[in-house]
């Protein structure tokens, strides 16, 4: 089958709920995890008479979100009712935004195949969440679950601009990274603080016509998505091979076998009846309320990569890398005010601490050692006291956790390195005197056992011989005998 025929057009659909401390429209708690139906009032479980009322903090993140994302924020905003029966959705229908939503167009730049490609954005809009059914908590029964109803939701929808699973899993990956950076959501897939749906078709290369598209919902984290992708297109290519047509349809991913199957025939927007919800007015943002939120954001990632290649001279994978958590960029930045050897500080980073911190199984924003303290042994190093693999395996474990004197722990630890020509010639000598075979290996053109003297001096000095004096020290006597 020819699957190079065809290319596939994506778009998704991502639902981010936000770490409000209240619901979008009622003042329900709104936190995870907790006992079900604690967590609900009348305004939730749309009792006769409520009336809702909105959350301002949600139309703050809502704009922060549009401003990282590059979109132009609407001033006047109104709320729908999008009708449809659900038993977790207590009212009957969902408040979203449909004609108005708070963010128009932007876009979110990712890396694929060391390029960049700029993911453009159609809207994103405010809702509310339903509430959970459950199937498995009781034989024979459906529980219901109403904490999550009317927990906030921004909807971020791509325009169908994504070709490929790997763009739809790199697009996905920097909208939780996102959402995160500018601490809206914790972005936690598997807890539906963030879900996504994909809108996916196929058609010829060359081809400007969208195909038949399906959407694949329930999709629980982000390689997930990138699996029902691929199995998508593969499922739909070979339709169109065999001389099937396409169905419209929502699909369900099976993770058990990496496959989708068939939950309904899709519904079409008027099938929800949209009409301006009466009991909430309009609300306008001001410029100078989007320049207020503007000016308390963050550096972004994005901007900081740049930074960080052009300020700090960092290679674009250091640079990248460095920018995948905002702590760890944010430490980097800290610890620069300390040492100008940039790299360093990367290596330092993203070598042994993230070890450190990996191994802990903490956030990096709870590491405990000071950009100061790495400073200091980044200087250790600089002046050739003690080499990295010193530093990152025997000085660093020391004083992580309390922050003493990098110099004074290296002195009492015997950690400094000799740096003495004459201490450095007798331990060369050492080595030489007892393996003559080697040495005439070395004569004869074997310039790679040059690595197994210098292994050698490191344990006859346990490991303070500086390495590299100790190494043109041995060319140079081995050279001249």
């Amino acid at each position: 089958m020819d699957y190079s025929k065809y290319e596939s057009v994506i778009g998704l659909e991502v639902h981010v709920q936000l770490q409000t401390k209240s619901k979008l429209f009622s003042s329900d708690a709104n936190q995870f995890g907790r006992h079900p139906n604690t967590q609900v009032n009348a305004i939730t479980l749309a009792h006769p008479g409520t009336l809702p009322k909105m959350n301002k903090k949600a139309v703050e993140y809502a704009v922060k979100m549009g401003i990282a994302c590059n979109c132009n924020i609407e001033a006047l905003n109104c709320f729908a009712r999008k009708n449809y029966f659900y038993p977790d959705l207590p009212k009957g229908y969902q408040i979203s935004q449909h004609t108005t939503p708070i963010c128009v167009g932007g876009f979110v730049t990712i890396i694929v195949n060391g390029e960049e490609k700029q993911i453009q954005l159609n809207r994103i809009h405010l809702e509310e969440d339903a509430g959970k059914s459950i199937h498995d908590a009781v034989d024979g029964f459906t529980c219901l679950d109403y904490n999550r109803a009317g927990t906030p939701l921004i909807e971020i929808v791509t325009e169908p601009c994504i070709h490929s699973a790997e763009e739809a899993f790199q697009y996905l990956t920097e909208i939780r990274k996102l959402v995160r950076w500018i601490e809206i959501s914790d972005g936690n897939m598997e807890e539906g603080s963030l879900r996504c749906d994909a809108n996916i078709s196929i058609r010829p290369k060359g081809s400007s016509e969208l195909g038949t598209k399906v959407e694949v919902k329930n999709l629980n984290s982000i390689r997930n998505v990138k699996k029902a992708i691929e199995h998508e297109i593969e499922r739909m290519i070979k339709l169109v091979e065999e001389g099937q047509m396409v169905t419209q349809q929502t699909r369900s991913f099976d993770a058990t076998n990496d496959t989708t199957f068939a939950i309904r025939e899709k519904e079409e927007a008027n099938d929800y009846r949209y009409f301006p919800d009466p009991d909430l007015v309009p609300f306008f943002i001001n410029q100078s309320y989007i320049r207020a939120i503007e000016k308390s954001l963050p550096a972004l990632p994005h901007a900081l990569k740049s930074s960080f290649q052009t300020n700090y001279g960092l290679s674009t994978y250091d640079a990248h890398q460095l920018c995948e958590d905002k702590h760890i960029a944010f430490y980097f930045m800290a610890t620069t005010n300390y040492s100008r050897n940039y790299k360093a500080i990367a290596n330092f980073i993203l070598g042994p601490l993230k070890q450190h911190v990996n191994e802990l199984g903490i956030d990096f924003e709870k590491l405990s050692l000071f950009p100061e303290t790495l400073a200091g042994i980044i200087a250790l190093i600089d002046d050739g006291k003690i080499n990295f693999s010193t530093a990152a395996n025997k000085l660093l474990p020391a004083i992580i956790n309390n922050n003493n004197n990098p110099a004074l722990t290296a002195e009492k630890l015997n950690l400094i390195q000799v740096s003495s020509e004459d201490a450095i010639i007798t331990w060369v000598q050492q080595v030489i005197n007892a393996m003559p075979d080697k040495v005439n290996e070395y004569k004869k053109g074997k310039k790679g056992l040059i690595g197994l003297f210098v292994g050698e001096v490191k344990k006859i000095s346990k490991g303070k011989a500086d390495p590299k004096l100790t190494t043109s020290t041995l060319e140079k006597i081995l050279n001249e005998q």
